[in-house]
């Protein structure tokens, strides 16, 4: 059984929903997003979301834009991403997914990126711009590896689409609450749930729900309907808002500790 398998087994066990922080490794700096993942693990979340920066991060909205920018500025590499995050995974329990653009793994090397992945604990592999038609290869290469190819599904994905990338995904669906980019919302998408139902039709794994998802009613309100909530960009914004404190992985421990306190 995979490490986010086992994780969702878990979290069915106790009946409670599923929290994944998204952050962008780098952002600042890569010791300090290893002294985060770390605090996240210790915070509450259940599973962990490690954006790798790209110079074109076309999903994403201008708070994740501008914490790429900082982590490339700052010398953030793939293969240093791999080696904090091996690191981090040594001292937590929450199972780390890569979240990436395909340019970075194309010039890293498939292969090569899969093994170094699973060396370094990854859990699972999501890369945002990549047609699951076009990704037979590169699900082959994550299986051989053990690990978990996850897949976004959006309210305009077809019925068909959605059935053929159900039997391509493993360890869970990543559903995208609304169209558009990443970034804090004043509510949940109101797509979200009729797409989690049109998810758990077709498949019995997990469903998790991001993009705009930023109070600790939202997340309530998101476990009401799914196994998870995925919240970025509110933590990555807090992260721009006190970066350059010293104290700044202690904030962004209490704050993602805030979004948990009605748990």
């Amino acid at each position: 059984m995979s490490q986010i398998r086992k994780k969702f087994a878990e979290l069915r066990r106790a009946d409670r929903g599923g929290f994944i922080p998204f952050i962008t490794a780098g952002d600042p700096t890569l010791s300090f997003t290893e002294s985060l993942l770390v605090e996240l693990g210790k915070a509450g979340a259940d599973l962990i979301e490690l954006g790798v920066p790209f110079s074109d991060p076309v999903a994403d909205g201008e708070v994740i834009q501008r914490a790429c920018e900082r982590a490339l500025r700052n010398g953030a590499t793939l293969q240093g991403v791999l080696e904090c995050a091996s690191r981090a995974k040594s001292r937590i329990d929450a199972p780390i997914i890569l979240f990436s653009y395909f340019n970075p793994i194309l010039q890293f090397g498939q292969e090569r990126l899969a093994a170094a992945a699973r060396d370094a604990g990854i859990a699972g592999i999501l890369v945002t711009d990549l047609l699951p038609e076009e990704a037979r290869s590169w699900t082959e290469t994550l299986l051989e590896h053990e690990l978990d190819p996850i897949f976004l599904v959006a309210p305009t994905t077809s019925p068909q689409r959605l059935a053929g990338i159900a039997q391509r995904a493993r360890g869970f669906i990543y559903a995208v609450s609304r169209t558009g980019v990443t970034g804090a919302r004043d509510a949940v998408g109101r797509d979200a749930r009729p797409l989690v139902e049109r998810v758990r039709a077709v498949t019995d794994l997990p469903v998790a729900v991001g993009f705009g998802i930023s109070t600790a009613d939202q997340i309530r309100q998101v476990w009401r309907f799914a196994d998870a909530a995925v919240i970025g960009s509110a933590i990555v914004g807090e992260i721009e808002k006190f970066c350059g404190r010293p104290d700044l992985v202690q904030r962004i421990a209490d704050f993602t500790r805030s979004l948990l306190a009605k748990r």
